[in-house]
């Protein structure tokens, strides 16, 4: 693997944006993104627990696209930041994916892309998440290894407007009903209503600044 590569020409990354745009917000292919989002999601909960010095008891990841992480001893401030990050997950990540691209590494996104499922399916309790990670580990897998380098830079682009992309749809989807809003309701005492508007204008901030490096012309 070379150590950097050239970057997609900006109207060919706009292209890509816009592809990875009519996947996400066509009920069909949404049907197969949000089982990644969902993936981030948790993800970034379990990231946030170990970071606070918290146990992880497991990760379901169910048929329906949706999660849950046991992290224990979760509450007060600690609970609230674990509470949190869970909807910014795909945006956290595709933001770090656009940065590797930025950096002429794209192929690094789908080599990271591959060890973080890794890190997930070891913390998967049975689930239908040991199979939705399988199959996502072994297609990163064989575009890594056996696809053309130009294959391979185009899949990480996809890759990264799909996160940026899911994370808006799925904080639209879940509206200001979620079972996250709801903890946070439970611990700070603000309705979900606010919660909704903090995750929404920080998903779509992250797809600005992450399309804004992935296309930097605009």
């Amino acid at each position: 693997m070379s150590t950097s590569q050239p970057a997609l020409s900006d109207a060919t990354a706009a292209v890509i944006g816009l592809a990875a745009l009519g996947v996400v917000a066509i009920d069909a292919g949404w049907q197969v993104v949000r089982h990644f989002a969902v993936m981030a999601h948790e993800g970034a909960h379990a990231v946030a627990g170990l970071v606070l010095f918290r146990d992880i008891g497991g990760i379901v990841l169910r048929r329906n696209a949706t999660g849950a992480t046991n992290v224990g001893s979760a509450g007060g401030l600690s609970g609230c930041l674990i509470g949190l990050v869970g909807y910014l997950g795909p945006s956290g990540f595709g933001l770090a994916a656009a940065k590797l691209i930025q950096l002429r590494l794209p192929e690094l996104v789908l080599w990271g892309l591959l060890f973080l499922l890794a890190v997930l399916l070891t913390a998967l309790r049975w689930s239908f998440g040991i199979v939705s990670v399988l199959v996502a580990g072994a297609t990163v897998f064989v575009i890594g290894r056996f696809t053309p380098t130009t294959v391979q830079v185009v899949a990480s682009y996809s890759v990264t407007w799909l996160l940026l992309l899911s994370g808006v749809r799925r904080v639209i989807e879940v509206g200001a009903s979620s079972d996250d809003g709801a903890a946070l309701r439970r611990i700070t005492r603000l309705p979900g209503a606010v919660w909704f508007a903090l995750w929404l204008a920080a998903t779509l901030a992250a797809l600005v600044v992450g399309g804004l490096m992935l296309v930097p012309g605009l």
